[in-house]
């Protein structure tokens, strides 16, 4: 113990040892300010991408827990959409944060740009991931990449995207048992046994894994991509006998005869047979039976990310490459039309900053999904080439300020096939996707561009067909939000006007120019 005396001595003395401890305390206080200043580790960041997963028809009906645990826990957007409902151009655009017409993937086959060499080389080699390798991000991919993914052409099981560090993907399309994944390069076969190759399930054990194992000094990104509610929507053995009761819905324009749209949705049978009805019935019900194992996936993350002590500095999105018809337009199942059952998609995302259960209506895209990831990252997003913008700003305004897009292009090019079906040879070549009572629901002339505007005052979509009939459809959804007329002969011309000029722009805009579009 140090003694201080009386008098003059002792005062200076303890004048002197007060300096000294006012200096340390100082000294404390700035280093503390210092460490407060420092950059902490990045947040981590989860993409769980669903297979035709629909919105606006139910489809997130069975997942309590997705909602629970992100929707609530967080931000929902009530509308997401699609640049483009089908599965490998929109995956493209998820992965490159641009519109179909500038990755140029058209379609799901090789022809069509899905997982071809042209596309390796170009827009998969500067894709998000690629970005995130440079940001030390440790990177995990697991379950459905692109339709043609793995397969000779399209470079085989050994080609492995730039960016990633896992490498799980499903060779071709969804499948839930009897497939071949490209692991890191290597070509690993399934069977058909639950425990060991049920592929939602195995998406979710070998993700839990690698966050068991990775480092815990860098900050890690998974991309989760299960079969379901993908056709041969084959449910996990305990929830095969759930939904028994259920129907696909009967409401809006299910069964409804498109009287005034474009040829391919006026040659159904209408009304739909009894066989075609059960059939869809029977798909509606198996679909939420296989989602299932997709919301036990999210519980299972969300309570490992917690026992590792990572929860709350993990972003979560959960979304859909696009969404699900059955039955509307007596149309009986599929999701290539331009219509909300399936260009809507479902979008929930938790995180820092993210304060719970807020529901928000401004428009987002799939093509924002990179920028937004990007931007979570640290990435300087004038660097790179999209056209989406980051709508972090929409979900967190404390970590950014940012705008919000009034309208936005969908886009799609119909695939056909060279001869007629020959199930149905009256309706010649061209068409695609034929179910019995020759009702078909691609042709090469479903090809369309629309403008989608949603704000204060229109809530409206316009379309121009790329055919013979130049063909033009027009709805308001705000009177008629299940688009039974097309208004196309009712609107005023200078609105028209206004939509074609739109969409004239939209359809070539490249990066800045797709987000500044007056």
């Amino acid at each position: 113990m140090i003694r201080i005396g009386s008098g003059a001595a002792g005062v200076r003395q303890r004048g002197h040892l007060a300096a000294l401890m006012l200096l340390a305390l100082l000294s404390a206080l700035l280093t503390h300010c210092i460490r407060c200043a420092e950059p902490s580790k990045p947040s981590n960041i989860i993409l769980i991408l669903a297979d035709d997963q629909d919105v606006q028809l139910g489809g997130m009906t069975p997942m309590k827990k997705t909602k629970d645990l992100i929707g609530d826990a967080g931000a929902t957007f009530v509308n997401a959409y699609t640049v483009t409902p089908l599965c490998c151009p929109s995956r493209s655009s998820i992965l490159t944060g641009q519109y179909p017409h500038n990755h140029e993937v058209r379609n799901n086959s090789l022809s069509g740009n899905c997982s071809s060499p042209q596309w390796q080389k170009g827009p998969e080699s500067v894709a998000f991931p690629f970005y995130l390798s440079k940001q030390k991000y440790q990177t995990f991919f697991a379950g459905k990449y692109l339709n043609q993914y793995g397969t000779k052409a399209a470079g085989d099981v050994s080609h492995v995207p730039p960016g990633w560090d896992q490498w799980h993907a499903l060779v071709g399309n969804s499948q839930y048992y009897n497939y071949s994944l490209s692991v890191n390069g290597k070509e690993e076969k399934h069977r058909d046994s639950y425990v060991e190759d049920y592929l939602t399930d195995l998406i979710t054990n070998r993700s839990l894994a690698f966050l068991e194992s990775r480092s815990p000094q860098h900050p890690f990104f998974l991309m989760l991509s299960p079969p379901a509610p993908h056709i041969p929507w084959t449910a996990a053995p305990k929830y095969q006998k759930e939904f028994s009761d259920v129907k696909a819905p009967r409401d809006g324009s299910f069964d409804k005869l498109g009287k005034d749209k474009h040829w391919l949705l006026r040659q159904p049978v209408n009304p739909m047979t009894a066989s075609s009805l059960a059939f869809l019935d029977n798909a509606y019900r198996k679909r939420w039976q296989t989602l299932l194992s997709v919301d036990d996936m999210v519980e299972l993350l969300v309570k490992k990310l917690n026992s590792i002590g990572e929860l709350n500095n993990t972003y979560i999105f959960y979304t859909s490459d696009n969404g699900y018809h059955t039955g509307q337009f007596s149309l009986p199942i599929d999701k290539r039309q331009l219509y909300e059952f399936d260009i809507r998609i479902p979008l929930m995302v938790r995180g820092p900053g993210i304060k719970p259960k807020q529901t928000l209506k401004a428009p987002v895209l799939n093509i924002d999904l990179a920028p937004t990831i990007l931007d979570i990252s640290g990435v300087n997003l004038s660097s790179v080439n999209v056209d989406g913008q980051s709508f972090l700003s929409q979900m967190a305004p404390s970590l950014r300020n940012g705008t919000e897009r009034p309208f936005f292009l969908v886009e799609y090019t119909g695939e056909g096939q060279p001869i007629s079906d020959p199930a149905c040879p009256r309706l010649g070549p061209g068409l695609s996707q034929c179910f019995p009572d020759c009702v078909c629901e691609d042709a090469y002339n479903n090809t369309y561009a629309c403008v989608r505007t949603i704000d204060g005052e229109q809530n409206l979509q316009y379309c121009e067909f790329a055919d013979s009939e130049s063909f033009v459809e027009v709805y308001d959804l705000a009177s008629d939000p299940h688009q039974l007329e097309n208004i196309v002969k009712k609107v005023d011309p200078a609105i028209l006007q206004v939509m074609n000029q739109r969409l004239i722009k939209l359809q070539s805009c490249v990066g800045v120019t797709c987000r500044d579009v007056k």
